[in-house]
């Protein structure tokens, strides 16, 4: 064996054993964070674990948006209605209401896929739609599912809500606390962004990238868009619903207020702070909308002003969002040695 040859074979070597060290790094790292955040959380006072999980709930319905609105380019304003039917799936299922007390786990895949059914059709009438015409067909489709939930009386109670929820319990184990919530909503928001990362870079993630920079050109080069745009309503609908059963369990009430256009204006709102298309910027987006205004809960008289005037000074000086397209989940394992 040549000199030349040895160097070569040596270099290959050392290479494959730092790639391999540095995946290793890389999930020690990611491992040891989530270990010190399951650490460090649960011993906050219990007001600021009701709000960590708040922004955990608009995570996961802002990952959910972020697949018709970041990754396909559809213009959904009415997610919030998949948050309702999340909601009083629970709420239906699990009250005095109709005397069904079910389990809060087959309630939590009965919301889901309730949330995702009405996605998928949905999708189906406003398959030819685009822009400023589909963001009004699906503003109005959120407003009909908030005015059947405010005028079903005999089926919602009307105005008047759904209270005395049952507790839930999953496996057997009561979730009363706000930290009882809270490990129960991490590993599903981490499932969440995990599954919409993947898609991401899936052949579904390019399809959707195509349809949302041309429609027209992605259906000439053979793409289903279809297809592609019924899977990515029906998809974030049940991440929507996930979190709806989630809210009603946690708050143990529900009515039509809590599902109000301005709810789902602040679930786009989180895409647009934090970067369209970006989960890290999704993360970002949902920690600052949520922290800010509690932050800002001592200027009562002022809080909406200046809650405003920030968001306003945000999409000034970062029209992108606050974290570039480019730091995405994948720059991030990158820079901890993932290769």
């Amino acid at each position: 064996m040549t000199s030349e040859a040895t160097s070569r074979a040596v270099s290959i070597d050392p290479g494959g054993k730092i790639h391999w060290l540095g995946r290793v790094r890389a999930a020690a790292v990611i491992v040891a964070m989530l270990v010190a955040l399951v650490y460090f959380v649960p011993s906050l006072p219990t007001y600021y674990v009701r709000i960590i999980d708040m922004v955990l709930i608009y995570l996961l319905l802002a990952t959910g948006l972020n697949m018709v609105v970041g990754y396909a380019g559809l213009l959904d304003l009415g997610f919030i209605a998949f948050y309702a039917i999340g909601a009083y799936s629970y709420a239906l299922l699990a009250s005095g209401q109709f005397d069904i007390h079910l389990p809060f786990g087959p309630i939590l895949v009965v919301g889901g896929g309730l949330a995702g059914m009405a996605g998928v059709l949905l999708g189906i009438p406003v398959l030819r739609l685009r822009g400023d015409y589909l963001a009004i067909v699906t503003l109005g489709f959120g407003e009909i599912i908030r005015l059947l939930m405010n005028n079903l009386v005999s089926v919602t109670n009307g105005p008047q809500g759904i209270s005395r929820i049952d507790q839930p319990f999953l496996f057997g184990f009561p979730l009363k606390t706000p930290r009882d919530f809270f490990f129960i909503l991490l590993p599903i928001a981490i499932f969440a962004v995990t599954l919409a990362w993947r898609l991401e870079c899936s052949i579904l993630g390019l399809g959707w990238a195509a349809i949302r920079e041309d429609q027209d050109a992605a259906r000439g080069i053979g793409i289903n868009t279809t297809l592609a745009k019924l899977l990515a309503f029906g998809l974030s609908a049940t991440l929507g619903g996930f979190a709806g059963v989630i809210f009603a369990a946690f708050q143990r009430f529900v009515d039509p207020v809590s599902f109000s256009f301005w709810e789902s204006l602040t679930i786009v709102l989180i895409i647009v702070i934090g970067g369209v298309g970006n989960l890290v910027g999704v993360v970002v987006g949902a920690a600052v909308l949520i922290v800010v205004p509690e932050l800002l809960r001592e200027y009562s008289e002022y809080r909406m002003l200046l809650y405003g005037c920030a968001l306003v000074a945000i999409i000034l000086v970062r029209p992108g969002g606050i974290v570039g397209r480019h730091h995405n989940p994948a720059w991030i394992m990158q820079k901890l040695g993932w290769r």
